[in-house]
């Protein structure tokens, strides 16, 4: 029943569930999530879905809950076959309109026997998405109702139905016919000799025979000499694992007022009230049914969970797109703060101002005391030590930003490159190629916050050296720059530094606090920066989970929640 990998992530239930709440609880699930990702398979999949829901929908709850309702016998057949003939015949009286306008069955017609009306009539029971209209009706009632009619003939407890033509013109057709197939206790399958190996009738019953429901084949209009004809369709059957489906030949015959002769359909006739006025036959009939149905659901449920597994595997391949790219993206940025870049421009005219015009060496200060500024006297920073910490926090703004933009193009572009991603993208917002219009305004609080730990590093960890410490101290936010600029490269690009000045934060930060307290002092602030960029990134990134979650995408509690569904029903059973 579930593939040997999800054993682990089922939980056997301490007491079984009542049988009725465990199909709805596996209703329930097969409900609660959506095809939505484009990959092969997928129309199936939904189909599979959907035949799933109809058939705890219309035929396993109601049959479960009320094993004395009526039998339900549905007649089905391509266009022609004949079945609204056999109905009318086996009724005795014209009540599903025949004739050589097809398809001539444009509403199903539903014929019971009266004391059944009120049952039929109750849209809370069987095919409850069906309104109901009470009989007779005009030959060209059109739309999803089911058109009751009354007949003394049928026997109590037994109704027929008429399908609509499984190959009409009309879509709508199509899935009525597959909704009744759902429904159906019993399932009569109506060809003809010149059709009877046409695909679309062995479709149909592989269907039925997939499907559980307890069935019957009608070989109509069968010529005289057909034995032939009669002998072949029956190997077919056998060959198609349907020898044990009830096997009735009807002849070709005269039909005179959409009937047949009575006789045609004597043996129909006579199985049908053997199933309805024999208890033993009703309860072998809903007995085979209903446990046909659900032996199928060992099968079809794991085949349905196997499909949301596709789409969660997609959804874990978008996401590593998404992830993928903003790893890069960080990769990228995390090498341009180190190998000098960040300094040119702006940030290279601040540094050599900085350090050739004295203020760099003002930031030491000769004579023996504490680091830092003595007391509790305020100091008013220099202003090219403004300038320059603003130059370096403007331009590393701008780097991350420009990373988040890279990012989010890389990802739009990966997924618009794929036919999952491409559907989730389509007719969405397209600012998803560009960074969101809050970055900057985070981005600029991250840095400067960063600006302010590195600060914090030189107060509580640049311990001076003892050998200068008492002739030297220093002013924090100067060396935080100092430090700033060392971790960002400097003299590590091809821009040439007058003075010969390129290693001066290198050796003068080293001579200071050393190269071990120095080592671990950069090692901190460029992992805090790494942190605080990347935690921005994963922001960045949450806008494509959103489109993910947004569209519904199941994810992977999905179908591990259908295997203990399908196992709580095995269980139950």
């Amino acid at each position: 029943m579930t593939p040997p990998a999800d054993q682990s992530a089922i939980k056997r239930a301490a007491t079984p569930l009542p049988l009725d709440e465990a199909l709805v609880d596996l209703r329930d699930q097969i409900a609660s999530f959506r095809f939505v990702l484009d990959a092969p398979g997928v129309d199936e999949a939904r189909v599979m879905q959907q035949d799933l829901l109809n058939q705890l929908d219309d035929y396993l709850l109601p049959r479960v809950r009320r094993k004395d309702a009526p039998l339900l016998v549905v007649l089905s057949g391509s266009t022609g076959a004949g079945k609204s003939t056999l109905v009318n015949t086996l009724v005795g009286e014209r009540v599903s309109a025949t004739g050589v306008l097809r398809p001539t069955t444009s509403s199903p017609i539903l014929v019971c026997h009266p004391d059944d009306a009120d049952w039929w009539l109750d849209e809370r029971y069987v095919l409850p998405g069906f309104g109901r209209v009470p009989g007779p009706a005009p030959d060209a009632v059109v739309g999803d109702q089911l058109v009751i009619m009354k007949s003394d003939v049928l026997p109590k407890g037994l109704a027929l139905l008429d399908s609509p033509d499984v190959d009409s013109v009309f879509e709508e057709h199509h899935e009525f016919a597959a909704q009744f197939l759902a429904a159906a206790d019993v399932w009569i399958c109506v060809t003809t000799a010149a059709r009877y190996a046409d695909a679309l009738v062995w479709r149909l019953l592989h269907r039925a025979r997939d499907h559980g429901a307890t069935l019957g084949v009608v070989l109509s209009r069968v010529p005289e000499g057909g034995e032939e004809i009669v002998g072949h369709f029956a190997e077919m059957l056998k060959d198609n694992g349907l020898e044990q489906a009830a096997q009735f030949v009807i002849p070709e015959t005269t039909v005179s007022g959409g009937m047949l002769p009575s006789e045609a359909a004597d043996e129909v006739q006579v199985w049908l009230s053997g199933i309805s006025e024999d208890e033993d036959g009703r309860a072998e009939v809903i007995r085979s049914t209903l446990g046909g149905v659900l032996d199928t659901f060992r099968t079809r449920v794991p085949e349905l969970a196997a499909k949301v597994e596709e789409q969660v595997a997609l959804r874990t391949m978008l996401r590593e797109e998404v992830e993928g790219a903003y790893a890069t993206g960080l990769a990228e940025l995390d090498e341009a703060t180190r190998n000098g870049s960040l300094l040119r421009g702006e940030v290279l005219a601040r540094w050599q101002d900085f350090a050739g015009t004295g203020d760099l060496e003002r930031a030491l200060h000769a004579g023996r005391g504490q680091t830092g500024h003595r007391g509790n006297r305020r100091k008013r920073t220099p202003t090219r030590v403004r300038a320059l910490k603003a130059a370096l926090r403007s331009a590393l703004e701008s780097l991350i930003v420009a990373g988040a933009e890279r990012s989010a193009e890389e990802v739009v572009k990966r997924w618009r490159s794929r036919p999952a991603g491409a559907m989730l993208l389509e007719g969405r917002d397209q600012t998803l190629d560009r960074a969101s219009a809050e970055l900057p305004r985070r981005v600029t609080r991250a840095v400067s916050a960063w600006q302010d730990h590195i600060a914090d590093l030189i107060r509580t960890e640049g311990v001076t050296k003892r050998s200068v410490a008492k002739f030297v101290s220093y002013d924090e936010d100067a060396l935080a720059l100092v430090l700033m600029v060392g971790l960002f490269g400097f003299g590590t690009s091809d821009i040439a530094v007058e003075g010969g000045t390129s290693a001066v934060p290198q050796r003068l930060l080293k001579a200071l606090f050393g190269a071990e307290s120095l080592r671990s002092m950069s090692a901190k602030a460029r992992a805090d920066l790494r942190g605080r960029t990347g935690m921005l990134f994963d922001e960045e990134a949450i806008r494509f989970g959103q489109v993910l979650d947004g569209a519904g995408v199941p994810d992977e509690t999905t179908p591990v929640q259908l295997y203990q569904a399908t196992y709580n029903l095995e269980v139950a059973r």
